[in-house]
């Protein structure tokens, strides 16, 4: 019975890694063009190293943006490789995957204006308190 499960789950990871990597291969591509096209000291003059100021230029890309957790954790080790902060990247990732202004428009009509604004807002400023957080609560514990 375990030796069934376990086929299971394997066939599940290798259906899932093999829907994963034509995603994980253009992300890869996607992130050399633009380390080829952006220099680094761009994004060095976008995020001025400023702890209350480089969150909400993270969570302000990272929500027009817009994608899913996946390709996420790769551009943001790409720009933390760039010398940009964690508490940025931190809020780049969690704006990333639920601030959707790319999407509003189809949210509204799907749930409504009030509400699509609403939880689009709150992921916003959600994202950034939380960057916030964390980075204070490691800088704490180390």
């Amino acid at each position: 019975m375990n030796k069934m499960k376990i086929k299971t789950a394997a066939n599940g990871l290798l259906k899932n890694m093999k829907m994963s990597l034509p995603i994980l291969t253009g992300i890869l591509l996607l992130i050399g063009l633009i380390n080829a096209v952006i220099p680094g000291e761009l994004l060095a003059k976008v995020f001025t190293g400023r702890k209350w100021l480089d969150p909400i230029i993270g969570a302000l890309i990272g929500g027009v943006a817009a994608g899913n957790p996946l390709t996420s954790y790769i551009i943001g080790g790409e720009l933390l490789k760039n010398g940009i902060s964690l508490i940025a990247v931190l809020a780049f990732i969690l704006s990333w995957v639920t601030v959707g202004t790319v999407q509003l428009p189809a949210e509204s009509l799907m749930l409504g204006k009030g509400f699509a604004l609403a939880r689009n807002g709150i992921s916003f400023v959600m994202a950034i308190a939380i960057a916030l957080l964390t980075v204070g609560t490691l800088q704490l514990l180390c």
